[in-house]
């Protein structure tokens, strides 16, 4: 009897310290949703309160919580420092802490990679690409059995590489990409990944190996039975590439079937419904554009082709089509790629405008461009020697031919782009043979 007796004093004890622990656990998750939903709620204000959402989250540290719920404040406080805030160091701090906490904790892959994903982003952002590089190779080489993450990581640093125009690593591991999609299963994946890749050989204008690459590509795209959204997005993206693959060739009037397809599939996507059923593989979980992003590069496109083969008042048409799109667009979305087709799509109407003799319209486009490359280093970047190829035509079209010179000198100077290079060159010599009495530095040009 006293043995029974001790062993349910025991039990009571234990059941009554269990009681206290679920209590305190119960009490602890109180306060943390409570914080939780505070900062939330300032964050969504309208304007957000974002000073009142951080001290919310910064009041979960004071309460010692679990290890789970710091790593997951860090990130949260890094992550709206970094997209709400100009404090970059702090929330470098945070998302360095959510990393490191994050991967000493079993089964938390979400916020162990999605903090490295931030923080890789953010070290890009500081010009320190050398510390985003390995955090990167390091989140993919332990991500491999959770498929999203790893696909996403994959094409995070061939982004990287790309920008930095180290084109072959990018496709290296675009490829690497692909066959890891065909392993588990994701043939909508694998598509993107060689899509991608197809579209790097193309900057690098290895025309022999894209070929090859669209034909398998087209088969993937056209086999692969899933979303209708998916699927016509990854025709689009296959058609955009036929195209401009043709163009890029010369093959001006191979360009009109596929041009075609390309519209109708643009239309078709206009009338699909957005399907909110989450693909059953997460390595589907991914989406390559925007359908209104989409319409807008089928215009881009169609000006281009209709430039090479002339129909300089088609061009026009379209692009004012384009560019009133991307007006509206940009009025709710600040993605950096509507900048990138605006910048585009401007380069080739000032050439239009150029051709037809509007030039106080081609110059006022011209500052338009100039402009929108103030608001980005990097659209700067990519687009001055274009910028100043378009000065030195417009100077040519009114007969300043000093600043045409200039402007044509800087131009190469800032390229290595082999067609553009060649057509400043054939642009400057011509300014040369106007000047006369440049017959040096017309030989000088050819053989630069």
């Amino acid at each position: 009897m006293a043995a029974q007796a001790a062993a349910a004093a025991q039990a009571a004890a234990a059941a009554q310290a269990a009681a206290a622990q679920a209590a305190q656990a119960e009490a602890a998750e109180s306060w943390y949703l409570a914080l939780l939903g505070f900062a939330e709620h300032f964050r969504t204000s309208s304007p957000p309160k974002i000073r009142l959402c951080v001290h919310c989250l910064q009041a979960v540290f004071p309460f010692k919580p679990p290890q789970r719920i710091e790593a997951r404040t860090h990130l949260q406080l890094g992550s709206v420092l970094y997209h709400h805030t100009k404090n970059s160091e702090q929330a470098r701090s945070h998302l360095e802490k959510a990393w490191l906490i994050s991967q000493q904790i079993p089964q938390f892959e979400d916020v162990k990679f999605e903090a490295a994903s931030l923080l890789s982003e953010l070290y890009c952002q500081e010009n320190s690409v050398d510390a985003a590089k390995p955090l990167l190779r390091k989140a993919i080489q332990i991500s491999q059995q959770t498929p999203y993450w790893h696909c996403r990581l994959l094409f995070q640093l061939a982004q990287l590489h790309t920008l930095e125009k180290d084109l072959v690593s990018a496709c290296d591991l675009l490829g690497v990409g692909a066959e890891y999609a065909r392993v588990v299963g994701s043939e909508y994946t694998r598509a993107l990944f060689l899509l991608s890749k197809g579209m790097l050989l193309l900057m690098e204008r290895k025309l022999q190996e894209v070929h090859p690459l669209l034909t398998l590509c087209g088969q993937i795209v056209e086999n692969w039975q899933g979303n209708p959204i998916q699927k016509e997005s990854l025709r689009v993206f296959f058609l955009v590439l036929q195209v401009t693959h043709y163009l890029d060739a010369g093959q001006v009037k191979s360009v009109k079937p596929c041009l075609k397809q390309l519209q109708q599939c643009i239309q078709t996507i206009s009338t699909l419904h957005d399907d909110e059923i989450l693909p059953s593989n997460p390595a589907d979980l991914f989406h390559w554009l925007p359908k209104e992003h989409m319409c807008v590069l089928v215009y881009l496109v169609t000006v281009m082709h209709s430039m090479q083969a002339g129909y300089l008042e088609k061009a026009q048409k379209y692009t004012d089509k384009a560019l009133m799109q991307l007006e509206k667009l940009k009025m709710l979305d600040c993605s950096p790629i509507l900048s990138s087709f605006q910048v585009i799509l401007l380069e080739h109407i000032i050439m239009c405008r150029l051709v037809t003799g509007h030039k106080a319209t081609a110059l006022q486009e011209i500052s338009q461009v100039c402009q929108l490359c103030q608001q980005s280093p990097r659209l700067f970047s990519n687009h001055a020697a274009q910028l100043h190829t378009l000065l030195g035509l417009y100077c040519v079209s009114v007969n300043c031919m000093d600043n045409a010179e200039a402007q044509f000198t800087t131009a190469l100077r800032l390229t290595n782009h082999q067609e553009l290079w060649a057509f400043i060159v054939t642009n400057l010599a011509s300014v040369y043979i106007r000047e006369g009495n440049r017959h040096q530095e017309v030989v000088a040009v050819q053989f630069a």
